[in-house]
C-alpha cells in the first residue's frame, strides 16, 4: 500500500481550499496537517525546510519522498498521477478554456487579497481597516466581473460548437476552474464583497457547491476550523 499523502494546509487559505476539493473529487487519501497562517506557523523552521515560498498549500506526496507547493501546479500534479476524474477534460482547446478561467482567478484576483497583501498594506502601507477592505472589494469585485464576462464568452463558444450549456464553469463536471472559483467566491462573502449581477459566476458557485467533493472540502469540514 502507497504511504498517504500529507497535505500541509490552513481552513481559510483560499489556495488550499483548491487543493482540498481535486483530492476530495478524486477520493485521495491524505493525512491533514494545520498551518495556522496567523500565527505564522508557515515560517516555522521545519516548514520552510521543505516549502520554498513557505506557503501552504504544500503536499508531501508520501514519506517525505517529494514535496510540492502552489495550488495549480498541485492540482495538475494529482490529475496526472490520478487522472481519473479529471479536473482538465476534454481536447487541448477546452483544457486552455478551463486553465484561463483557473488563472483568471488564481493569478489576476487572489494574490491582490492574500492574507499576506493585506497585513502588508496595514502595518507598513499605513491603510487603515475600512481602506483596506475598500481595497479587497475594489480588486475581488473587478476581477469577477472580468470572470462573469468570460464565462459569457465561452456560453456563445459553446452554442457556436454545439455543446450544451455549462451548469459549472466549464461543462457540466468539476474542473480546475470550479476549484479556483469556489473559494474565492467563500472569501467574497466573508468579506462582503457585492456579489449581484453575475449570474453565470454565481450559478457556476452554486452547482459547484452542491456537490459532495466540495462539501467535504469546505473550511468549515476542516478539522482546525474556527469560528
Amino acid at each position: 500500500m502507497l504511504p498517504a499523502m500529507q497535505l500541509y494546509n490552513y481552513f481559510r487559505s483560499s489556495a488550499s481550499y483548491r487543493v482540498r476539493i481535486a483530492l476530495a473529487h478524486k477520493g485521495l487519501p491524505y493525512d491533514y496537517h494545520s498551518v495556522h497562517l496567523v500565527h505564522g506557523e508557515q515560517n516555522a523552521p521545519a516548514f520552510a525546510a521543505q516549502v520554498g515560498d513557505s506557503l501552504v498549500p504544500a503536499l508531501d506526496v508520501g514519506n517525505g519522498a517529494a514535496w510540492l507547493s502552489q495550488s495549480m501546479a498541485i492540482i495538475e500534479y494529482l490529475d496526472e498521477v490520478h487522472p481519473t476524474p479529471s479536473l482538465l477534460p476534454g481536447d487541448a482547446l477546452a483544457r486552455a478554456r478551463i486553465r484561463g478561467l483557473a488563472q483568471q482567478v488564481a493569478c489576476d484576483i487572489h494574490p491582490l487579497n492574500n492574507l499576506r497583501v493585506l497585513r502588508w498594506l496595514v502595518r507598513q502601507g499605513g491603510l487603515s481597516d475600512d481602506t483596506k477592505n475598500q481595497w479587497y472589494h475594489h480588486w475581488v469585485r473587478q476581477g469577477l466581473e472580468a470572470f462573469e464576462h468570460s464565462l459569457a464568452l465561452l456560453a456563445t463558444e459553446r452554442q457556436r460548437l454545439g455543446l450544451a450549456p455549462s451548469t459549472l464553469c466549464w461543462g457540466s463536471a468539476l474542473t480546475l476552474a470550479d476549484c479556483c472559483l469556489v473559494p474565492q467566491i467563500f472569501n467574497a462573502q466573508r468579506f462582503g464583497v457585492p456579489l449581484e449581477g453575475l449570474p453565470l459566476t454565481m450559478a457556476a458557485y452554486e452547482a459547484a457547491l452542491a456537490l459532495p467533493a466540495v462539501q467535504a472540502a469546505q473550511p468549515s469540514a476542516c478539522p482546525d476550523a474556527q469560528p
